[in-house]
Parts: structure tokens; sequence; C-alpha cells
């Protein structure tokens, strides 16, 4: 137990000033973005799995010897807040359309959305799922996953899993009834811990500094409590945890495995295969203001079985553009356009484009239609682009937050000889 204790704690140090977020405050996680952008995922499985984790991890004590198929089998969990129509998009709030259009995306990519109880029924090895599924969850317990999200994964036929910390169901104007909660569950709906409070990784340190007795004391009420909260409250039985903030220290592990949680979820990107540890399951945090986690939430790579498949581009921009985002071109000499027609005030001398493999471009801006445009000279041989946009106003010495979208390129098209 002290190995473990040792890994987790170095584990900590690494997550502890990254991953801290909390639930009424939206602009407090804008460190994740840097962490969602990496790919140290890795370093931390590989060594979760050594034997004294594996010989402590929830759920059966012994599972069906894995075959090459099952371990080829990949899904990747999505981890979602906050949704609105009207509000402006914030790291963790999503716009309404955009989300719709992600659901619609994994439609299109034939992806299997999975309800938790699946996922962990094919963790314990009773249950087979296809290759690159997706398992949705939604944190928190906002009223927006009730007025906002909830419809269209009704109408997409999606389950999902909503991770409750228990003082915020029925907190107020902005949180989750238990009558909200109870009519999704009726619908796909499925329910795990988020703990008591969500409390902030300096409330944790500060209850671990108490000592180890006070310490157990408190994980017992925000993991174990809340728990039979959520099970007495909602009927259902409770066995997933998401950490608040990704935010864990080695002493969570007994504590998740003496009160039945087997599956416990971070806020560190990569996919999910069964035999990844129990106690670190990795979810892709779809961030309002960042189009590109998405995408790689839902790109695959190559298996000995299963070719590498592209994820879904779900982008907008404030104004117009052609080629548009995520839309597929055949035509390896594009136009490259914004309509800028709605900005005031614009100076013309301080607009900047800049496209993936060509840098700054010489872009031409048309006064009457207020268009910036540029026709790449080199013929695109990638299967992406990438275009950013950014100007300033008159007398104004700061330039306006760039403009950046993907688009597609065919890749026959691409290739193709002239």
């Amino acid at each position: 137990m002290n190995k473990l204790l040792g890994i987790f704690l170095t584990l900590t140090i690494l997550a502890g000033p990254l991953q801290a977020h909390g639930p009424h405050e939206h602009g407090d996680i804008g460190i994740l973005n840097s962490i969602l952008a990496q790919s140290i995922t890795k370093a931390p499985q590989k060594l979760i799995k050594t034997k004294d984790a594996s010989s402590e991890a929830p759920g059966p004590k012994t599972k069906p010897a894995h075959t090459s198929d099952d371990l080829d089998v990949r899904v990747t969990v999505l981890g979602y807040h906050d949704f609105s129509s009207s509000k402006e998009p914030t790291e963790m709030l999503i716009s309404t359309d955009k989300f719709r259009r992600q659901m619609q995306a994994i439609k299109d990519l034939g992806l299997d959305v999975i309800s938790l109880e699946d996922f962990i029924a094919w963790r314990r090895g009773e249950k087979n799922i296809k290759d690159r599924s997706v398992l949705i969850t939604i944190d928190d317990g906002w009223k927006s996953v009730y007025t906002e999200a909830f419809p269209i994964l009704k109408d997409m036929g999606f389950p999902f899993t909503i991770f409750l910390y228990t003082n915020y169901v029925d907190g107020g104007s902005g949180a989750l009834t238990t009558t909200m909660i109870k009519q999704m569950q009726k619908h796909g709906c499925s329910v795990g811990s988020h703990s008591i409070s969500h409390p902030y990784p300096a409330t944790v340190k500060a209850e671990r500094n108490k000592g180890e007795a006070a310490y157990s004391s408190y994980l017992e009420r925000e993991m174990g409590q809340s728990r039979k909260i959520l099970e007495k409250k909602f009927g259902s039985n409770v066995t997933s945890y998401a950490y608040p903030g990704g935010f864990f220290t080695g002493e969570m592990l007994p504590i998740a495995s003496k009160h039945g949680y087997e599956c416990l979820f971070t806020v560190l990107p990569g996919k999910t295969t069964r035999t990844t540890s129990s106690f670190t399951i990795p979810r892709y945090i779809i961030l309002g203001t960042h189009d590109y986690i998405f995408r790689n939430a839902t790109s695959f790579k190559a298996t000995k079985t299963t070719a590498a498949s592209e994820g879904a581009i779900v982008q907008s921009t404030k104004h117009p553009v052609i080629p548009e985002p995520g839309s597929i071109i055949s035509t390896r000499l594009p136009t490259i356009m914004a309509d800028l027609s709605e900005v005031n005030d614009i100076d013309p001398d301080s607009i900047v484009m800049r496209v993936a493999g060509f840098g700054k471009v010489p872009v031409q801006y048309d006064a009457e239609t207020k268009t910036a445009k540029w026709t790449v000279t080199r013929r695109l041989r990638s299967r992406t682009c990438e275009v950013s946009l950014q100007w300033r106003s008159i007398n104004s010495k700061d330039y306006e937050k760039p403009m950046t979208w993907i688009f597609l390129v065919n890749r026959e098209a691409a290739y193709q000889a002239k």
C-alpha cells in the first residue's frame, strides 16, 4: 500500500495545480486548457498498472482472460458541464447549438453511444461493446442539463451520465432538481457521484494536513456518504465517481474500494480499454472555447483490426467564412475568404491571415464588400487546413481575438496529378 500511495502522491503533485475547477466559477479552469492539449495521461496510467494497484482495484476480483479483439476495443469518454443557447461560451459552458452539432457528428461518424451500465459491464468482462464507443458524462448538476442538453440527447436516443455533488441538487435556480433528475432517469440518464461539496484542491489539501484520521473521515463523508445519499434519493446503484476537478490522492483509493466504486473518472484525455486502471479512467473535457478537443476525442488510431478514423470538426466562427468550418473541399487551390461586414471601424491595414503550411499570407481586403481573402498559391496536400484571421479597430492598439477554423481537403483530390 505504501508503494501505491507514493505513486499517487507523485501524480497528485503533477495534477494538483493544473486541475482546479469548481462548480460556481467557470473561469478558474483556464489552466486546464494546456493539460488537455498534452499527452501526459499516458504516464499516470502506466504507473498505476502495478501489482499493488491492480490487487486493490474496485470491482470483481477476477475477470475473463482478454482476447486480442477485447484489447482493441476503445471507448472515448466525453465530459461536459454547462450549456446555454444565449450566453457566450466559456471553458465550462458550451453553446447548445454546438452541443447539438457535436451529438449529430457522433451519429454521422457511426460511433455507438453506450450507457454507464454497459460501460461497467464491459469493464467487468460481462458484456461486449463495439470499438470506438462513446460514453457521455456531465458534471455538477446544472439546470441547463435538463433544459438544454437533455432534449437533444433524448431526440438522438443517446444515454448519458450525470455526476452529481449532493449539496447542489435542489440547490437553487441554477441547479437540477430531484424531479428533473428522476425524469431524465426514465430516458437513459444514469447517476454517478461527484462528492458531497465539490471541494477545490486547496480544500482537500487542507483537510489532508489535519492528519490521517481527520482526512480519512473527510473522505468517508465526501466519497462514501455521497454515494449513500444518491442511491437513497434516486434508487439506483451508484458505482462510479468523478474526481472534482480531476484532483485525487492515494488515500482516496481504499475509500473508493470500500464503498464499492468500480470506475473513477479523471479530467485527463485518452481512450479507455479494458485494461485501463479503474482508478484513473480518462475523459475528454469538452470546453466551449476549444473545438479541437472534440475532434481529438472522436479520432481513433488504427489497430490490428481497424483502420484509423478522423474525428469530427464541429466549429463555428463569429463571422461567415469560406471554406466553412469542417467542410470538405475538392480543390487544392481554394480561395479562403471571410465576410467582415459586421465588424465596425476595422483597420484594413491591420488584417492578418495565417494559413497552415504557408504562415502569414498576403491577404486582400475589399472595402466595398468588407471581405478579406487569399487564394492558395501552392496545392494543398494535407488532409486538413487551419486558418486564423485577426484584425484591430481604427485607433486601437489591441488586436481582436483571432478567428480560427479548419476545413478538410478531399484526400483523393489532394493527391490527384494535375
